[in-house]
């Protein structure tokens, strides 16, 4: 809780995370489209944005430049984005592209108070 300058106590808003969930590949062929997404969902000020990577079964550079455009849109708007993932590969991938710290990674779903989540399915679909 916080004072606000009438003396009266108010409660800051509860932020929720937009949960998207990505599937099978994040490649050339998929990237135009979840870029498009993603920068629909970092558009607005102070973004909280959880990508989970679980289902994901590859990703190449041009998905990794994804994934660095909406931590730039992100941090740019004061919010907030994390990487969802238990894959080995996935976390070898981002250490070899000097990605390791950049990049908040969880190895399962941070808990909320209330979550809001989309999810569309297909190669290499972003679910939200």
């Amino acid at each position: 809780m916080y004072d606000s300058p009438g003396g009266s106590l108010t409660r800051p808003a509860e932020r929720t995370a937009r949960v998207v969930t990505l599937h099978d590949e994040i490649d050339l062929l998929t990237a135009p489209a979840l870029r498009e997404r993603l920068d629909l969902l970092t558009a607005g000020p102070r973004p909280d944005l959880v990508l989970d990577l679980r289902p994901v079964s590859f990703i190449d550079c041009t998905g990794l430049g994804v994934l660095c455009r909406a931590r730039n849109r992100v941090l740019a708007r004061r919010g907030r984005l994390r990487l969802v993932t238990d894959s080995g590969f996935l976390r070898r991938v981002l250490r070899h592209a000097g990605l390791a710290g950049v990049f908040e990674v969880l190895p399962g779903m941070p808990p909320q108070p209330r979550e809001e989540r989309e999810e569309e399915h297909g190669k290499g679909a972003a679910s939200v």
